[in-house]
């Protein structure tokens, strides 16, 4: 902690002293109870991105940071459109990872003994496990279109409904993505996982509403006490990855070219007005649009299952779309820079937009209350709703936490579940679980996260987000 100020109860000061080359401070929110997870790497990591050319304000961190790939995971920066640059180290190698949550017309109680059924039927409808193939056999020609269209494609083929674009971040496709910039190996890789879940912290959980904090909002959003609710976590799987893959080696390439400094080859990016950065972008948008047409395409498999198991129509069911965000995403947005309007890239890298009431990109539906945002815990403990403001507008890009934050490796939660049996502890909780493997339960104890409702708390305390309310598991599909 040498070399940082406490601002307040809720944010640190990483001031532009603490390396060589800051161009601005670096703000992480947290709080002294979540202090002791700081890591000495990650606080290096706010720092380095501040050094990055063209960047406004802050070098921004949510209270869930940990240390992740070029940025810190829970960073935020947003970058001049003529002096700043495009790092796909500030997007993550899972592109548009991000998650939907649905509502339903159903009661905790109407379910509790169809929990079982729900679950497996779910596992084997869903595709889901490292390297997992969907049902879904695209040509390449269906896979370009999907890249154009997003979760749009999705709907077109009878995945869903119109209505569910609406209540997707930026309707579910990003204008401006390029398919014949995608490589082969990216688009061999993304042909056969169109619709699958995947592995590590994704996941699709059946839960139900434990408490209400805002009742107006919540109302407003078709949330209620007891409500069953289901919320699904993925992103542009093997595609996204193999295009962040491809890009990081054209930017290293690109620093040469243009000469930038930079502290951390993770780093390694190009000014927003090179073709390098136009290309990333185009990319980039292709691989959210594969993200947004698979958390689509898993919304209907799911729809299907309950459909099936508990032999509802879907207008009994109303399972509905509340709101789907992004959580590793690169956007050109509108933000006030000391007074002055100005146009940005912003990343995000684990940060979700929280924007405020009145925001013309939210559905008229939410304009008056502010953007819905959906924040995951870990499989055993909670997930919660809460609802954008201006506050984060003002002070954070308008932008928020996304999880809970690792505070285990892998590998270390691994070692402390040696001789354990975590499916059996989450059953003693009331919580049924199904998995591809063992060693993928292992990796995701609640153990190996901070608590989410820790995290939560900083971010309602700043004024960042709001609480809505707070979700409990009742059956949980990992990959």
């Amino acid at each position: 902690m040498e070399g940082l100020k406490r601002l307040d109860k809720n944010r640190l000061l990483v001031p532009k002293g603490y390396i060589s080359g800051m161009r601005v401070d670096g703000i992480i929110y947290v709080d002294e109870n979540l202090e002791k997870y700081l890591e000495k790497d990650a606080i290096r990591q706010v720092a380095n991105v501040a050094t990055l050319p063209g960047i406004v304000k802050a070098s921004i961190a949510m209270p869930d940071i940990h240390t992740g790939y070029g940025f810190a995971i829970g960073g935020v920066a947003g970058f001049d459109l003529d002096e700043g640059v495009i790092s796909p180290g500030g997007v993550g190698y899972d592109i548009n990872c991000g998650v939907r949550i649905l509502r339903s017309n159903l009661t905790k109680e109407e379910i509790e003994k169809y929990i079982p059924e729900l679950v497996t039927t779910i596992y084997y409808n869903v595709p889901s496990g490292v390297g997992s193939s969907g049902k879904l056999k695209l040509s390449q020609q269906q896979e370009k279109a999907l890249l154009k269209k997003g979760a749009l494609w999705a709907v077109e083929e009878g995945f869903g409904e119109r209505e569910d674009l609406l209540y997707t971040e930026s309707a579910g496709h990003l204008e401006g993505a390029d398919p014949s910039i995608i490589s082969d190996k990216a688009y061999e890789r993304g042909k056969a996982q169109q619709g699958t879940l995947g592995s590590g912290n994704h996941f699709l959980e059946i839960q139900y509403v434990e408490e209400v904090y805002d009742e107006d909002i919540a109302k407003k959003l078709g949330v209620f006490q007891n409500q069953v609710t289901v919320m699904i976590h993925t992103g542009s799987r093997g595609f996204g990855h193999q295009v962040c893959t491809d890009f990081i080696e054209i930017m290293h390439k690109a620093i040469k070219k243009y000469k930038i400094e930079i502290y951390d080859m993770e780093l390694a990016c190009a000014p927003v007005n090179s073709s390098e950065a136009q290309d990333y972008l185009s990319a980039m948008k292709a691989s959210a649009n594969y993200a947004w047409a698979n958390r689509q395409c898993i919304t209907h498999w799911t729809r299907e299952a309950f459909m099936k198991v508990l032999g509802m129509s879907p207008k009994e069911l109303g399972l509905s779309l509340i709101y789907d965000v992004a959580h590793n995403i690169a956007k050109i947005e509108d933000h006030l820079v000391n007074g002055e309007k100005k146009r940005l890239i912003v990343h995000r890298k684990g940060a979700t937009r929280a924007f405020p009431p009145n925001h013309t990109e939210l559905p008229d539906k939410y304009r008056d209350i502010g953007q819905p945002v959906i924040i995951p815990g870990d499989m055993g403990r909670a997930s919660y709703i809460l609802i954008g403001t201006e506050r984060a507008m003002t002070e954070t890009f308008g932008s928020t936490c996304h999880g809970a934050g690792r505070v285990l490796s892998r590998h270390q939660a691994i070692k402390r579940a040696k001789g354990r049996s975590i499916k059996k502890e989450m059953e003693a909780k009331g919580i049924l679980v199904m998995s591809a493997g063992r060693e993928t339960l292992a990796e995701e104890m609640s153990e190996a996260y901070k608590d989410i409702t820790d995290v939560v708390d900083v971010v309602h305390s700043a004024g960042i987000s709001r609480k809505v309310a707070r979700l409990r598991p009742l059956g949980v599909v990992k990959g």
